[in-house]
């Protein structure tokens, strides 16, 4: 089962690249909106219109899920490699795998599959959307794409119903901390929940109430340069995270002391238990990209990454981590990682990220080296030709392509022809008596 959510993760980002890839490629083909600017210097016959991609509120949707296409890559590898060196362990008995390390990969596998399918499933659809009209087609490759991938939400483990596990194997460690096994806690080194440890420690020693206030916070002088800083963005999604499973301990404590039996008090922790997963699953995506990133430095000539590659994917990196908290700011407010005043120079920050990223765009998209067989999309195709591709696959249609008496469409003899007489549009179906009765016209019948 595990391996299975481990695939379903990794899968997860081909999928979700795809869809960007289509969408990109057509926001650069398809221009609207008069561009001003550009009529003043333009050129011969240059373009005077926005290419769509320019537009913030497309860069917004689009460009942090092709951001994220890359940090579940990273992620899917590692999960993959890590599940891998567990089963060589337990075949060779070369180490001894403890409970402690099991309920930690199925902790991390949970909480990866639930938000990464869902994620990817939100994601292509707004891919679909982010094309307009044409997103609509089935020549789009959107739709099949689409369909094809919403059963990962499902498979495996619903995604509404995996946080629960996750969070069970979360407050074993919350347990852990308060009960001050040093033993116990020395299992949790090499398992993906240590980085709690830390901030739960410094939770619990400053006591609390609900909602948990974080130990880590930006200092009030922060600007937009600290927000560009990936260490320190890591740090905030750490200790988010962190609040957030303490809250929901604290939540269940509370309620069984009010009375609650465990049952309903487990009932009522339930929506604080998805903030939870989701928090802890997005920090090990954005953890894990940053380590991907950071391997790839260390191997230098080696790496198949160059100096600018990896530039381009440390913008990504710093792109996914503004959107998500931007995304989940309510979190980040709640347990004051950040003030009300910070939030300018946060959406400031992610404004300026965009701006690098977007010239990569397209390269982007044309490393992942889908080849238009597999796309399927006449709107994403690697030539840009999209318009005649559309126009192509309209006439290879079967209702467009075989036609009957007349070269006019299927149905039409059986369906539609008795409906038009001279242009009136009235239907007058026949009797048994042979006499004709006037019956509705065909434009009120279809109204």
């Amino acid at each position: 089962m595990m391996q299975v959510r481990a695939y379903i993760i990794h899968s997860s980002n081909e999928a979700l690249a795809m869809a960007c890839t289509i969408a990109i490629r057509y926001s650069t083909i398809r221009r609207q909106g008069y561009n001003g600017d550009a009529e003043k210097k333009r050129d011969n016959n240059a373009p005077n219109e926005f290419q769509v991609l320019d537009y913030r509120q497309q860069q917004y949707r689009l460009l942090p899920l092709l951001a994220a296409s890359y940090a579940i890559f990273f992620t899917g590898k590692h999960v993959l490699a890590r599940l891998k060196d567990i089963e060589h362990q337990l075949v060779s008995g070369t180490a001894t795998i403890t409970k402690t390390v099991v309920g930690d990969i199925h902790a991390t596998t949970s909480a990866l599959k639930s938000y990464a399918s869902g994620f990817t499933a939100d994601g292509i659809e707004d891919c679909r959307k982010a094309c307009g009209g044409h997103g609509f087609l089935v020549a789009s490759g959107l739709v099949e794409l689409c369909n094809t991938y919403l059963q990962s939400c499902t498979v495996e483990g619903d995604n509404q119903m995996l946080p629960q596990q996750v969070v069970k194997v979360l407050l074993k460690l919350v347990g852990a901390i308060q009960s001050g096994d040093k033993e116990l806690l020395k299992e949790y080194e090499v398992t993906d929940m240590n980085y709690l440890v830390a901030p739960l420690m410094a939770l619990m020693d400053n006591g609390g109430e609900l909602p948990t206030k974080s130990t880590f916070a930006f200092p009030s002088s922060a600007g937009v340069k600290d927000f560009l800083d990936v260490p320190t963005l890591l740090k905030a999604f750490e200790h988010r995270s962190a609040c957030l499973l303490l809250d929901v301990a604290m939540q269940l404590q509370s309620s069984m002391g009010d009375g609650l039996t465990q049952q309903q008090a487990w009932n009522d922790a339930l929506l604080a238990m998805k903030r939870a997963s989701q928090a802890h699953a997005s920090y090990l995506l954005l953890r894990d990209f940053a380590d991907g990133l950071n391997d790839e430095k260390a191997r230098g000539s080696s790496s198949c990454l160059g100096p600018k590659e990896l530039t381009v994917l440390s913008q990504c990196l710093t792109l996914l981590a503004l959107y998500w908290m931007d995304q989940f700011l309510e979190d980040f407010l709640q347990v004051q990682c950040l003030a009300p005043s910070h939030v300018p120079d946060l959406r400031k920050a992610l404004l300026d990220t965009m701006t690098e990223l977007r010239p990569s765009a397209v390269g982007l998209c044309d490393a992942r080296d889908f080849s238009d067989f597999r796309l399927k999309s006449a709107l994403g195709k690697y030539d840009g030709d999209v318009y005649p591709a559309i126009m192509e696959a309209a006439r290879n249609d079967p209702l467009n392509k075989q036609s009957g008496e007349g070269g006019v469409g299927l149905g039409y003899d059986e369906s539609l022809k008795r409906l038009i007489a001279g242009g009136a549009g009235e239907y007058r179906p026949g009797s048994d008596s042979g006499k004709k009765q006037q019956g509705l016209s065909g434009t009120m019948s279809r109204l």
